[in-house]
């Protein structure tokens, strides 16, 4: 067969493919046998000229022009199995290429198996854009699902964005595309052109599986090749799969955009390794154990503070680049400090270079908005009915602990993802199966996550705000199988309390004994959070009642009940400083405040609290049992008092009293289980932390019985004040 022959027979295919139109460019391109003859075909657009050579740079032909819109063709000499191109532009410039179409499929049988059954832990090394080698070239690796798209695309500042000159070979069994693109490597941009199943061009969207993106407006993904070596293996060799949940968990959380800024520098944000830095050397000064970041995966609006995200598997470029970010975990780790972030599974937004619509159908979503949508929230709710995308998140969950060496993740909007009525009328739900309001397959998802998280030596924490059954008790006992879980109604109930004026307290004391009563029936974390310090909702100081010096010291009070309650801990940035406004993801925290002594007063206080918990099994160690905590006496509401002991497992214990009145009470009698004398570990009324200065010295009780107990000890107590007393 001749050349001219070879070109009569697949005119139609070739303007398919110079139109775009045509779903399997690698039937056409590439080598191929016509007749006796192997002929090569490529589709230069940008060429004016094209000569085919060998892998030395020998001229071996001149292709052929057999279409207008560039389609070259030329005879393959015998015996010559590799080629490359050399290729004139219209405007004159040359340079020698690799055809991407001479490349076999560069995906195994195992791994495509895998990608279609939904079961690859490793999915991030398979899709999205991998720098490799294949048949002695380097380059990239492009792979995506989508499999109701009529033709993908990969486009990019390497072939001009141009979707007519990459089309993807598609892998029919399981709807993955891919290619492999000699010569491509890091730092190029590239995006997915498609045409959904009528042949509709899509909108380009950004690669689900990218490990970073450039910022809005261009919103492109970036190939991106990690040369970080890691120098935390002790760190990571002490990893469990079964937590430990005597040990002391004293959360940070923090939103990198506005820890601190450049005031000098046009208030920028800290960079990834700034943060390393200052951030690391200020929480270990603080004496906090973990660092929780809010969502840190690419995200388009800032005032979204992460929690909309579209690159599961991106660390945001707002501060650097991957490896800057591997960095700032490593600093973690060397300073002993574990690091959580926020990761949401819950919903995705719409933003059309995102998972919307993404192959031109429902891919990521439900079709139905009964299912699909969050109306409060403006965004699509993630099918976890559907493998491939149980994968995908999965997949995005273990990328941030095997490859960022992430120690935990909290996922955020548990509720909204185990009910299907969640924050919808009547008519906007589809029940389950057996008619319930139970999403059962995000119930599946869920177990699965843990399971998987658990297995790669990470904790899990749920922000879930209902009374849901066992959301930290294991799956293998009918359990969600979360590690921790945020204890919402601790918050929501003290809050409440300390906003009360203190003359009222008596009044609402319940609300202060009340978590006590369902406080083990999961393993919970007490939350101090962002969300309660924004929308309106004001400081946490700016809740606290009364004239300047009450609001201080109530403040001071309810951080110490905090530290003292059974749970572990968690505190937002600002709170330890007593910030006195809102918080804004647009500035700075007010460090300035340090400069007055009632500011630095609570920062001493919080420092001091989290060193004595860290040092005191008593306030660690049972956290989640009743063997941990005993009440003293928990209904004394005229004097607005509450006493308790709390236990470790060697039998040692502390004892703690908060008096939420401006009342000093002189002579105050407690009951105590033994005679020892008690000294003050925290006083939160000392004056280095702003207050008045009343305390107790070393107490020794007596031999005289109270409230049950075989001793007692006469007290004074501080106005407005948390005592924590260890027995000597």
């Amino acid at each position: 067969m001749s050349i001219d022959t070879d070109v009569r027979r697949n005119a139609e295919a070739f303007a398919a493919l110079a139109e775009g139109r045509h779903r399997d460019p690698f039937a056409l391109l590439g080598i191929h046998r016509a007749g006796k003859l192997r002929v090569v075909r490529t589709f230069q657009p940008q060429a004016k000229r094209v000569d085919l050579i060998d892998v030395e740079g020998n001229h071996l032909a001149d292709m052929r022009k057999v279409h207008s819109h560039g389609l070259f063709v030329a005879a393959m000499p015998p015996r010559k199995r590799r080629y490359r191109l050399r290729v004139t532009s219209h405007d004159g410039q040359i340079a020698d290429i690799e055809d991407a179409y001479q490349y076999p499929q560069s995906l195994g049988d195992i791994d495509l198996y895998l990608l279609g059954e939904g079961s690859d832990q490793q999915i991030y090394n398979k899709l999205g854009a991998q720098v490799i080698s294949l048949l002695g070239a380097r380059g990239t690796r492009f792979a995506v699902w989508a499999p109701n798209a009529s033709r993908v695309s990969v486009v990019g500042d390497f072939n001009d964005w141009d979707g007519r000159r990459h089309i993807m070979r598609l892998h029919p069994a399981n709807g993955i595309w891919e290619i492999f693109l000699p010569g491509v490597c890091g730092g190029a941009r590239y995006k997915f052109e498609m045409l959904d199943k009528h042949g509709k061009l899509l909108p380009l969207k950004t690669d689900p599986y990218g490990n970073y993106h450039e910022p809005p407006p261009g919103n492109a993904s970036i190939v991106y090749e990690s040369d970080y070596r890691w120098k935390d293996t002790d760190w990571i060799g002490r990893r469990s799969v079964v937590p430990d949940l005597d040990k002391p968990v004293s959360i940070y959380e923090v939103h990198l955009g506005s820890w601190r800024r450049k005031a000098d520098e046009g208030n920028r944000y800290l960079t990834y390794r700034e943060l390393a830095d200052e951030l690391v050397d200020y929480v270990s000064d603080m004496g906090f154990t973990h660092i929780e970041l809010l969502p840190i995966s690419e995200h388009p609006f800032d005032g979204s503070w992460g929690y909309q995200p579209i690159g599961m598997f991106a660390p945001t470029q707002r501060f650097g680049s991957p490896d800057d970010f591997r960095y700032l975990i490593d600093r973690c780790h060397n300073a002993g400090i574990a690091i959580i972030i926020d990761w949401v599974p819950a919903h995705f937004p719409k933003d059309e270079h995102g998972l919307r619509q993404f192959d031109g159908t429902a891919l990521y979503e439900h079709e139905d908005p009964r299912k699909g949508e969050h109306a409060d929230w403006g965004t699509l709710i993630f099918n976890f009915g559907r493998r491939e995308v149980v994968n995908y998140l999965i997949g995005s969950a273990l990328y941030w602990i095997d490859e960022f060496h992430i120690d935990g993740i909290r996922v955020d909007a548990v509720a909204s993802m185990l009910y299907l009525d969640y924050s919808r009328e009547a008519d906007e739900w589809v029940p389950n199966e057996h008619g319930g309001n139970e999403n059962l397959e995000a119930v599946a998802f869920l177990r699965k996550l843990n399971a998987e998280v658990h297995a790669h030596g990470a904790t899990s924490f749920a922000e879930e705000s209902t009374a849901w059954p066992g959301v930290s008790r294991p799956v293998d006992m009918g359990g969600l199988g979360f590690t921790y879980k945020w204890n919402m109604g601790w918050m929501n109930d003290t809050l409440s309390y300390m906003c009360e004026e203190t003359i009222h307290r008596k009044h609402h004391h319940d609300k202060m004994t009340f978590g006590l009563v369902y406080a083990f029936n999961e393993n919970f974390v007490l939350p101090l959070s962002h969300d309660e310090v924004v929308h309106g909702k004001r400081s946490l100081l700016g809740r606290m009642p009364g004239d300047e010096w009450q609001r201080f010291a109530n403040l001071r009070a309810y951080y110490a009940n905090m530290y003292a309650h059974p749970g572990k801990k968690l505190m937002f940035m600002g709170g330890e400083i007593a910030q006195g406004q809102e918080w804004s993801h647009d500035r700075s925290l007010d460090w300035h405040l340090l400069e007055y002594k009632n500011h630095s007063g609570v920062q001493s206080l919080v420092r001091d609290l989290n060193h004595v918990y860290v040092r005191t099994p008593a306030l660690h160690e049972i956290d989640f049992s009743s063997e941990g905590f005993e009440w003293i006496d928990w209904d004394d509401r005229n004097n607005s008092v509450l006493s308790w002991i709390r236990r470790d497992r060697s039998g040692g214990h502390v004892i703690c009293i908060s008096n939420f009145t401006p009342v000093t009470r002189h002579d105050y009698r407690i009951g105590v289980p033994e005679r020892n004398p008690l000294k003050e570990i925290i006083n939160t009324d000392a004056e280095k932390y702003g207050g008045s200065g009343i305390g107790n010295g070393v107490i020794t009780p007596s031999e005289q019985e109270h409230y049950g107990k075989p001793f007692s000890a006469c007290l004074t107590l501080p106005p407005l004040a948390t005592l924590i007393l260890l027995p000597e």
